[in-house]
């Protein structure tokens, strides 16, 4: 049985004459709107359409996964025309636009997840209910695949809860709890998940006045003040993404501009926009990098056995590696040297539940997860045993000669290191096989790349618990074969070396770091080594010397012996304020295209070469890590992509021309030839 085959909804309708539509996607652990999907509903519609005695219709999940998930993800890449896209999206608006036209009520039942285009159907019921739920399970955020909602959401959410706040879940894409959604008006009741149905028929029976935008918030669409809310909407994207890099927010505002939300007019604008945001190379690459995520989710299974963790070092990276388990709900014991150096880990722990953990007492349960133990006594009951101190070798072998003795036969003991081979730490341990590396980054609770590393000696069932292990904890396993640096550094360490020699060179700071915002990175490589640390960035930048060939800059090992270190000194190569913002020059020289290619190609140049040398062995996997773990410019697609949709051969040019300008550093790599003759 095909897809297309398979019946994806279920009807049943009681003697007083309502029905519930019941969708269960056939072969899928959660639902979508895949074109199959509306296709059956459109058959539904019709048929319901048709009936006779229909006193209401309830549109309900049986997943346990939620409602629906948005548009099938998958099928976007089957599309490269333009009008194809666009007649697809207005198909979808077509399908919809049935739910309001019946003669009688509709209610869409919420229970979890109703995100895109799923909220989107929700939107073309009369009422919608959802189940009590402080989880951000609600949302449009189809901004983040470069697209925006295809299926009359740009219409109908700005009716139902004024342009406001409608505009802003679109272009933020952010997802917000059930009752954030009923406070703003976008569902009409939120209800205990047992009362869903009861709270629908209750809907059916009375039916009160359809929701919509209070009377002044609808003032917000008349001609002129549209004209001036569109302006402040695009001074703010302005702020934090370029046009030519992200043309979706931009798409959303002229298309409140234009129609503000009103007619015809306005769905047919919005399946005409998306359809050319779908074919361009913003979209295909958001998605691309969707796609991948979901990857790395999915290498290991969700469940490692791992419940009781021991960290070692209540540093800012142990102290936060700490947190996020017993966020996750792991029970976590950490210990240091002394209660002083712990407490400042707690106090941080204590303001990441507060902020993550919504629901009543969920903080405070939190907080009895994670506790303090100077002694290491919890180390035998350990499932796994995180070493997060200092980035040296002789400490972390003292370190692991000392704990191993104290671990249960089955416990894993993982190191988070940032740069050291796991077989020159190997050296202390009995038995290397349960030994892994997992290098988390800073700050660890908002990036999501988690790098696995397996030594020579690493048993394969170790490597599966541990890649287990951090799907498990929300994050995403890169796995990497150990050497210096691993990936991120290794791929990192040259671009932030070219920033300093440029700045040797004569450039200033503000125009570096101008040159890779304007490329697309979030950060400039000047400001990424003040907030990594300028000795960090050092003692890497030592450790990977002989594999990149070049020695730290003059300049970095000066502004350390100066004891300026960055951020974490409100000092390195620029000053930060008390918020840790940087003091930068109002003026400096425009960045040109040499000064780019200079910083991001070296980039480029070790990603080919993290590939090559074997320590990911799949290219997709390397654009992966490096954009879920230092935000390289996602609309690209990762390093490597970005090579073979700009030109194998133009990149690999640019390098030899660099090279005759600046020096060997910028020689290509070998592993560029197998990118060369794919092309």
């Amino acid at each position: 049985m095909t897809a297309a085959d398979a019946r994806h909804w279920r009807r049943e309708t009681d003697s007083s004459g309502v029905c519930r539509l019941i969708l269960d996607q056939a072969g899928a652990g959660a639902n979508t709107l895949s074109r199959d999907v509306l296709e059956q509903l459109d058959e539904e519609l019709t048929a319901l359409a048709e009936a006779s005695g229909l006193r209401g219709l309830v549109i309900k999940s049986a997943k346990r996964t939620g409602f629906i998930l948005g548009a099938d993800v998958r099928e976007f890449g089957t599309v490269d025309d333009p009008g194809e896209a666009a007649r697809l999206a207005a198909r979808g608006q077509a399908v919809l636009a049935r739910i309001p036209a019946l003669d009688c009520p509709s209610v869409a039942l919420i229970d979890g997840f109703a995100l895109g285009g799923g909220l989107e159907l929700a939107l073309a019921c009369d009422y919608r209910v959802a189940a009590e739920s402080y989880e951000r399970t609600i949302g449009l955020p189809e901004v983040q695949l470069g697209i925006h909602p295809g299926f009359g959401g740009t219409v109908r959410a700005v009716n139902l809860v004024g342009a406001l706040s409608g505009l802003d879940l679109m272009l933020t894409g952010r997802s917000i709890s059930p009752k954030e959604a009923a406070s703003m008006g976008l569902i009409d009741r939120e209800v205990p998940a047992a009362d869903l149905d009861a709270a629908a028929e209750n809907l059916i029976e009375r039916k009160p006045p359809r929701r919509r935008a209070a009377w002044y918030l609808r003032l917000l669409g008349l001609p002129f003040v549209r004209l001036l809310l569109a302006r402040s909407l695009r001074t703010r994207v302005v702020r934090r993404v370029r046009q030519s890099h992200y043309p979706a927010p931009y798409a959303i505002i002229a298309l409140w501009l234009r129609h503000g939300a009103r007619g015809r007019a306005a769905y047919e604008a919005e399946a005409e926009s998306i359809g050319r945001l779908l074919i361009g190379t913003t979209s295909k690459n958001l998605v691309r990098m969707f796609l991948l995520r979901e990857r790395l989710r999915n290498l290991a299974p969700k469940t490692s056995g791992i419940r009781n963790v021991h960290v070692v070092g209540a540093g800012v990276m142990g102290g936060d590696i700490a947190a996020w388990c017993a966020l996750k709900g792991l029970r976590v014991s950490v210990q240091d040297r002394a209660e002083q150096y712990v407490k400042p880990a707690l106090d941080r722990a204590g303001k990441l539940f507060e902020r993550r953990l919504r629901a009543p007492g969920a903080a405070a349960e939190a907080r009895t997860r994670l506790t303090v133990d100077l002694e290491g006594t919890a180390l035998g009951s350990a499932d796994l045993v995180i070493e997060a101190i200092v980035e040296r070798l002789d400490a972390k072998q003292a370190l692991l000669k000392v704990v191993e003795p104290a671990l249960g036969t089955d416990t894993i003991i993982a190191t988070n290191t940032s740069s050291i081979r796991l077989e020159d730490m190997a050296h202390a341990l009995q038995r290397p096989g349960h030994f892994v590396g997992l290098h988390f980054f800073n700050p660890v609770a908002r990036l999501p790349l988690v790098e696995v590393i397996g030594g020579e000696d690493t048993d394969a069932e170790t490597l599966e618990r541990i890649m287990s292990f951090v799907i498990q904890i929300g994050k995403l396993p890169l796995p990497c074969r150990s050497a210096p640096g691993f990936v991120v550094n290794r791929i990192l360490t040259p671009y932030m070396l070219e920033a300093l020699k440029a700045h040797e060179d004569g450039h200033v700071l503000e125009t570096i770091d101008e040159a890779a915002r304007a490329f697309g990175m979030a950060m400039g490589p000047v400001e990424l080594a003040d907030r990594v640390g300028l000795d960090v960035a050092l003692h890497v930048a030592r450790i990977l010397g002989d594999v990149l060939g070049r020695e730290p800059p003059s300049l970095l090992e000066s502004k350390v012996e100066a004891g300026h270190l960055g951020t974490k000194t409100n000092r390195g190569f620029y000053e930060y304020d008390n918020d840790g913002r940087p003091r930068r020059q109002s003026s400096y020289p425009v960045p040109d295209a040499d000064l780019t290619d200079r910083l991001m190609l070296p980039l480029v140049n070790e990603a080919v070469a993290c590939f090559a040398d074997g320590i990911v062995d799949d290219p997709d996997l390397v654009d992966a890590g490096v954009v879920f773990a230092t935000g390289f410019a996602p609309f690209t697609g990762g390093p490597i992509n970005y090579a073979r949709e700009r030109g194998v051969e133009e990149v690999v040019e640019r390098l030899h021309m660099l090279a005759a300008r600046f020096g060997p550093r910028f020689i290509p790599h070998t592993g560029w030839r197998e990118f060369t003759a794919e092309s």
